[in-house]
C-alpha cells in the first residue's frame, strides 16, 4: 500500500546527528524506571538493595499482569530502590559490572524460530525482559499476553524533530530484525505491517513475512498510530500491538544470541550539542555520562526523547526505556523584547503570526528554545488542529469530551485510535497553550478504569 499524507508540519531543528558512530559510552550506574510504562500501578519488587543481578534478571513485575517480568538491563549490584509516593518504586539503580554478565536463554536458528509454538515464544519474551518493547493499543499499555492482537505494526522511520536515521542505525542488523519478525509472527493470526518512507530503498524492504507499506508526508507521517488509522483502524474491543525497530532488534537478539542485550545506538542531537553524533549505549545509561564534555557552555534543557513527546531530565537522571534520542536545546526562560510582534526569520510558526517572516524559509534549520511564548488560556477553536492531524478525527471535540468526562463521546470521537504522540503536534500549534498530551492520557486512564 502506498499512502501519501497531506496534513502535518515538519519542525526542522538545527543540530541533527551526523551519520557517524562515535563509539560506545559506558556508565558506572544504570537505572530502570517503572514510570517509563503506562498503567503500572501495582509493581511487586523482586530484588533488594545489595542483590547482585545479571542482564535479564527480573527486578519487578506488575500484579495486574504478573506473567510480564521487567528485567535488569545490565549486570551488577542493586545499589538503590528509590521509592516515591505510597512507596511506589520509581527507580532501580544498578552499579554495573565492568564486564556484563547475562542470563542465558536458548538460542535458535531462523528455521527453529519458525517451528516454535506461540506459548514457547511468549514464555521466552515474557521472562527475558524484551516483552516491554511491545505496546498494546488502545491506551498504549504493556501488552497482556492473554490478548491476541489483530495485527502488529512497526514504523520503520521517524519524522519527529532530530529523530535518528533508522537506515544508519540498523544497517547490518538485518539478521536480528528478521528473527524478531519470525518471533512476532507466532503472536498473531493477523499480519505484521512494516511502514517505510515513500520511495526509499529501505533496508526493511528485505524483511520477509511482513506487509510493506510506503508512507509519504511530513510529520506525523512516521507515527505508528497515524499509519494504523489509514491502513487498518482499531475498533472497540480490538487489540493491536506495535513495536519499533529497536524492539524488533532486541527480540531478535534474544532468540539468536540467547540473551537480553539492551544495547542500542542513539542520537545525541540538538543545537546545544558541540558535535551531534550517534553513540552505542545500554538502556538506562546515566545522562551525566552521556553528555559529559559534549555540550556548549550555555543555558540548555536536556530532553530524553524528542522535543514534542520527550521528558525533561537532569544530569542525575537516566535515558528513558523507549527513548533513542537525547535532545539538547536552549532553555527559554528569558523575556523577549516585543515578543511575537517583532518580524523575524529566526522563529518558526505554523500560523504565520508568530515569527512573521518564518514562512519565507520553510526548510531552514532553526535554533528554537523552550519558551512557550504565552500562557495557558481559554480554549480557542481555530481549526488548526485538523490541519496538522492527518486522521479522520475531530481533535478539539475529543478533548472537550475528555474534559467533560463523557465516556460515550470519547469512544465515538476516536479515543481508541490515538496516543499522546499523535496529538503532540496539536499541542505545539495550540494558541491556547493547553497540555493536550496530559489531557489525552487522563482521558484514556479514566476510560480504562470505568
Amino acid at each position: 500500500m502506498n499512502l501519501k499524507l497531506k496534513k502535518g508540519f515538519d519542525i526542522n531543528l538545527a543540530g541533527k546527528a551526523k551519520p557517524e558512530l562515535a563509539g560506545e559510552i559506558i556508565s558506572e550506574t544504570y537505572s530502570f524506571k517503572p514510570t517509563d510504562f503506562n498503567a503500572i500501578t501495582r509493581p511487586k519488587v523482586l530484588v533488594n538493595e545489595g542483590d547482585n543481578v545479571k542482564a535479564g534478571t527480573p527486578i519487578f513485575r506488575d500484579k495486574k499482569n504478573e506473567r510480564v517480568l521487567f528485567c535488569a538491563p545490565v549486570s551488577g549490584e542493586v545499589v538503590a530502590v528509590n521509592r516515591g509516593a505510597k512507596r511506589f518504586p520509581d527507580e532501580f539503580k544498578i552499579l554495573a559490572d565492568k564486564e556484563i554478565q547475562y542470563v542465558e536463554f536458548p538460542k535458535h536458528s531462523e528455521s527453529e524460530i519458525s517451528r516454535l509454538s506461540r506459548e514457547e515464544v511468549l514464555e521466552a519474551m515474557l521472562t527475558s525482559g524484551v516483552w516491554p518493547n511491545l505496546v498494546e493499543r488502545p491506551f498504549g499499555l504493556v501488552p497482556n499476553p492473554d490478548n491476541e492482537p489483530r495485527d502488529i505494526f512497526i514504523s520503520a522511520f521517524d519524522t519527529h524533530p532530530l529523530a535518528p536515521d533508522y537506515e544508519f542505525v540498523f544497517k547490518g542488523q538485518e539478521k536480528y530484525l528478521q528473527a524478531g519478525v519470525n518471533a512476532l509472527q507466532k503472536l498473531t493470526k493477523g499480519r505484521i505491517h512494516v511502514c517505510i518512507p515513500s520511495g526509499s530503498s529501505s533496508i526493511f524492504k528485505s524483511l520477509t513475512g511482513v506487509q510493506i507499506h510506503e508512507v509519504g508526508g511530513v510529520h506525523p507521517a512516521g507515527n505508528v498510530g497515524v499509519q494504523i488509522h489509514h491502513i487498518a483502524p482499531i475498533s472497540r474491543g480490538e487489540h493491536v500491538w506495535t513495536s519499533t525497530p529497536y524492539g524488533l532488534q532486541q527480540i531478535g537478539r534474544l532468540f539468536v544470541d540467547g540473551r537480553y542485550d539492551s544495547s542500542k545506538i542513539i542520537a545525541l542531537a540538538g543545537s546545544e550539542v558541540i558535535d551531534p553524533k550517534y553513540y552505542q549505549i545500554k538502556n538506562g545509561i546515566s545522562i551525566a555520562k552521556l553528555v559529559e564534555n559534549k555540550l556548549k557552555d550555555s543555558h540548555y534543557r536536556i530532553i530524553s526523547g524528542n522535543v514534542l513527546t520527550g521528558v525533561k531530565v537532569g544530569t542525575e537522571d537516566s535515558i528513558g526505556f523507549n527513548h533513542n534520542l537525547i535532545s539538547v536545546i536552549p532553555e527559554g526562560d528569558q523575556h523577549e523584547f516585543l515578543g511575537w510582534i517583532l518580524p523575524t526569520t529566526k522563529k518558526l510558526s505554523f500560523h504565520r503570526a508568530f515569527g512573521l517572516l518564518s514562512f519565507l524559509a520553510p526548510q531552514k534549520e532553526r535554533v528554537l528554545n523552550t519558551n512557550m511564548n504565552g500562557e495557558e488560556r481559554a480554549i480557542v477553536q481555530t481549526g488548526v488542529f485538523e490541519q496538522v492531524l492527518p486522521m479522520d478525527i475531530y481533535p478539539i471535540h475529543l478533548l472537550k469530551a475528555i474534559l467533560a468526562n463523557d465516556f460515550e463521546e470519547m469512544e465515538a470521537l476516536g479515543i481508541y485510535e490515538v496516543l499522546e504522540e499523535d496529538f503532540a503536534l496539536c499541542e505545539f500549534v495550540d494558541v491556547s497553550k493547553m497540555e493536550i498530551q496530559r489531557i489525552l492520557r487522563e482521558g484514556m486512564d479514566a476510560l480504562q478504569e470505568s
